[in-house]
């Protein structure tokens, strides 16, 4: 355990991103802002801020230039954006984003049902993407379906390595390995998570999962075991992927959060003042969310011991 304490772990908040992409209620700017400018004092690592894609692809995010030119810069918090194309990647550099995510799929059919591109087109482009951005902001690309996908089913490792190789051949020093729409396993999640550091020692990945089928905590702490410490999850759990329709979202943020707490590992989150924003998330979204400890509380609450009980303590001695 104490090995645990001195080891930073990184929390990469998505849900104003990833999250608020799918909701069908348009939330306010205003409102985005005021939650990223929350959720950047918690002591996050970094906020995937919006996306810069077609407002009519994207109705939910058609602000972003107006959530990026209107948040608060906390120091020691990254910025980030999703870009799809060039003239994407354009849009964010003009707002002075931290880091530009890019996306595409181990899939082929995922990779052309979300994207509607091959995979060689979407690597073609971030080629492109990676010569305009220059030194101006990181890249970071995501790889969709790591772990398997709802058309084509299991993803061989090779493949997936294959793509890996190819995005840090471009010039790529940060990937996710995404589990797009929770299909991973612990044991899968280790594999791949290993042999991707074995591989590429400094590469920082992150892993992001899905909770779908409720595995998303039992690899995180997969991927941890691999030496993992990045890891994206979404504010009460929000969000979901369009082609597992009425699954639940992301990992959620203060349960990853206070799983790892109590584990003793630091992840420089605030975990009172995280839950105070989750709590809201509700009203922001008007609806329920999935996340469990901002409705049962930290492991470390206690509760009023009874009356009757110390009464029946007495009882007993006397006895």
């Amino acid at each position: 355990m104490q090995a645990a304490r001195q080891r930073r772990l990184y929390i990469q908040e998505v849900s104003v991103r990833d999250g608020f992409q799918i909701e069908p209620r348009f939330i306010p700017t205003e409102q985005k802002i005021d939650l990223v400018n929350r959720l950047a004092r918690t002591g996050l690592a970094k906020i995937e801020v919006t996306s810069f894609t077609s407002p009519k692809a994207i109705p939910a995010l058609a602000d972003a230039e107006a959530v990026m030119r209107g948040i608060d810069r906390v120091p020691g918090v990254e910025y980030a954006a999703l870009v799809p194309n060039v003239r994407g990647c354009e849009r964010a550099l003009e707002t002075g984003v931290d880091e530009i995510n890019l996306v595409m799929s181990a899939s082929a059919s995922h990779n052309m049902a979300n994207l509607r591109m091959t995979r060689e087109q979407s690597l073609a482009q971030f080629a492109q993407i990676v010569g305009l951005v220059g030194s101006r902001a990181y890249i970071s690309a995501s790889l969709s379906t790591t772990f398997g996908c709802p058309f084509d089913g299991d993803i061989p490792a090779a493949t997936v390595l294959d793509f890996v190789a190819r995005l840090i051949d471009l010039g790529i020093d940060r990937v996710s390995l995404c589990d797009t729409t929770g299909i991973a396993n612990p044991a899968q999640v280790k594999q791949i998570c290993a042999e991707a550091k074995r591989r590429w020692p400094q590469t920082t990945f992150t892993a992001h999962f899905h909770n779908t089928r409720g595995m998303g905590l039992a690899n995180a702490l997969a991927a941890l075991d691999t030496g993992i410490d990045r890891f994206d999850a979404s504010l009460g759990g929000l969000g979901g992927c369009p082609f597992a329709p009425g699954a639940s979202g992301n990992v959620c943020t203060e349960d990853l959060v206070h799983m790892f707490a109590t584990m003793g590992y630091d992840t420089g989150v605030n975990l009172e003042a995280l839950l105070a924003v989750a709590r809201d998330m509700p009203n922001i979204v008007g609806h329920e969310v999935p996340g469990q400890v901002m409705k049962a509380g930290p492991s470390s609450r206690r509760y009023p011991v009874p009356d009757w009980v110390g009464a029946k303590e007495g009882q007993q001695r006397l006895a």
